[in-house]
């Protein structure tokens, strides 16, 4: 895994390859995906971290996202997880390459209702993206949330990767 530090979180890169044989063939097969992490732990211990990753196998984008439970730690036990497809990787790339100021994702499925959101804020004096998760458990009504502040170097990154998961997905 290779990371980068940057102003108030840590930018992760890493690619996932794991390797498994047949019964029937002593050659191993590959798979591959790849993640963007973006990581923002805080000092009040409220920081979070939402991680994209493109799954080939399965033609989407996983989104996830966990909250900070110490110092540089975080509850993947307790993440948010969204299945991206094509619509919801453009109305992302929407806000992030200028055309809207927001993006909101909406998945309901019979266990829990989760939702996205990305913002652009015109504001010098703090992040100029503003990115959370939730997640409502259908049967407790709990909610589940992660809110984090993006950077513009982080927008760019993040912008890069759904631009190609998308070149990905279409097959092109």
């Amino acid at each position: 895994m290779k990371a980068c530090h940057s102003k108030g979180g840590i930018l992760a890169f890493r690619r996932i390859t794991s390797k498994s044989t047949a019964s029937s063939s002593t050659s191993a097969t590959t798979k591959q995906s790849a993640e963007y992490a973006i990581y923002k732990p805080n000092g009040r211990g409220t920081g979070g971290v939402i991680r994209f990753e493109f799954n080939r196998s399965k033609g989407a984008v996983f989104v996830d996202a966990a909250s900070q439970s110490g110092e540089k730690q975080f509850d993947w036990e307790q993440k948010i997880t969204m299945k991206w497809g094509l619509s919801d990787l453009g109305a992302v790339l929407a806000t992030l390459q200028g055309r809207q100021e927001q993006a909101k994702l909406f998945h309901q499925s019979e266990k829990a209702n989760s939702a996205f959101e990305l913002t652009f804020r015109d504001d010098p004096q703090k992040a100029p993206y503003f990115m959370s998760m939730s997640r409502q458990d259908a049967a407790s009504k709990s909610v589940k949330k992660v809110t984090i502040p993006v950077t513009h170097a982080e927008a760019v990154i993040l912008e890069t990767a759904l631009r190609a998961a998308i070149t990905r997905l279409i097959g092109w």
